[in-house]
């Protein structure tokens, strides 16, 4: 039997919403827009694949969100074009053997429903292409240029394109190659349809199922995400603090954040004494609200003699997904009088990160000096501030 290929066009910039980067990169209740429309796609039993189409600069970091969300139905993630058109047709591209259908869904959409992505997919199964649209249902009218109302336009005819859009995977090829011969751009697949007189049958959409596109689509987006909610507080994003310090001792290795940093002095403690790491951890299983790194790692138990830290807080992790989190970010600070950390910065970013399972993006790392004060100043010892968020995973 033919496969439904979902393919998510997520190239926008964000410009007109004022964001420093893509809307679909925003949260909206903890997690990116994207992932609010990826997990519908994931939940449909319609849908065999899923292939994101991101910006070019963006396609790491998308990755890292598929893997973050364990959303198992995207099987790749391909460079967009200069139009929407482009950027559908990559996704088309990138479509193996066995695709009969592609169900085509702006990735600013997150409200659309399992239910809703399964009556257009059956119904271009029957028919050869579909989409979901709404009635035009205010009052409309042609204006001229100088804001002269014209007439009332009849709107019993008229429907609000949303998507998804299902087609028949070589209807699609088809109006691609005639639009390439004419130099068409069609605003959604269904106009690349129409260009070559194929039919398209309109499922009813939903008012839900609205694009994000100007800041106060933001908003409602958030009251109806609110309003959504169940009262349960395993279901919200939250927050940790972790804390730790080691003495500073000769003929050990000075460690943090997983990175060797050549220095007289090292760290003493029973594993590795990585207090970057370890105010990390802590940060982490705060924030989830399963005490601290002492009470899973004790340093009593001869297992963890010497323990690389990165590993500890590999298991960290562990504890976080099985209680359905995964981390958001974390902002660590290191105090230390000496040496200067700022150039090991990036290698122990890079270590965290994948470790955690973000991008680097989202691990800040900071050291600050006490000048001279305390035992940091006196070189007698290292601390570590962590904050972290957490979120809720799609398990």
């Amino acid at each position: 039997m033919s496969k439904t290929i979902a393919i998510i066009p997520a190239g926008g910039s964000g410009q007109r919403m004022g964001l420093p980067r893509p809307k679909q990169f925003y949260e909206l209740a903890g997690r990116p827009i994207l992932v609010h429309t990826l997990q519908a796609f994931q939940d449909s039993k319609s849908i065999d694949e899923i292939i994101v189409v991101a910006p070019a600069d963006y396609l790491s970091e998308v990755e890292t969100m598929v893997a973050t969300y364990a959303l198992d139905r995207v099987s790749k993630v391909v460079a967009g074009g200069v139009t929407r058109q482009d950027s559908v047709r990559a996704g088309v591209n990138a479509a193996g053997a066995g695709a009969g259908y592609v169900a085509v869904h702006d990735g600013a959409r997150p409200f659309i429903s399992p239910e809703l992505i399964e009556a257009c997919v059956l119904r271009a199964q029957e028919t050869g292409a579909a989409l979901a649209a709404v009635p035009v249902r205010d009052t409309l009218k042609t204006v001229t240029d100088e804001d002269l109302v014209v007439n009332t336009v009849d709107r019993s005819v008229l429907w609000q394109a949303q998507t998804p859009q299902v087609v028949r995977l070589d209807l699609l090829q088809d109006a691609y190659r005639v639009s390439d011969a004419d130099g068409f751009i069609g605003t959604d697949e269904a106009s690349l349809l129409e260009h070559v007189n194929c039919p398209v049958r309109v499922v009813e959409g939903s008012e839900r199922n609205f694009k994000i596109t100007r800041p106060e689509d933001l908003r409602i987006a958030e009251a109806l995400l609110m309003n959504d909610s169940p009262p349960d507080n395993k279901k919200i994003s939250r927050i940790g603090h972790g804390y730790d310090a080691h003495r500073l001792v000769a003929d050990r290795p000075l460690v943090l954040g997983g990175v060797t940093i050549p220095h007289a002095l090292g760290l003493l403690g029973h594993s590795d004494a990585d207090v970057l790491t370890h105010a990390l951890c802590d940060a982490i299983l705060g924030a989830i609200g399963e005490g601290d790194i002492g009470a899973h790692f004790p340093d009593t138990d001869p297992q963890y003699k010497g323990a690389d830290s990165l590993q500890l807080l590999a298991r960290v992790m562990e504890i976080a997904a099985e209680k359905g989190y995964g981390l958001g970010n974390g902002d660590i600070t290191v105090i230390a009088q000496k040496p200067k950390l700022a150039p090991h910065f990036p290698a122990m970013r890079a270590k965290i990160a994948k470790v955690c399972g973000v991008s680097e993006g989202m691990i800040n790392l900071k050291g600050t000096t006490t000048e001279k004060m305390g035992f940091a100043g006196r070189e007698e010892g290292i601390a570590a501030h962590a904050v972290v968020s957490v979120l809720p995973s799609s398990g």
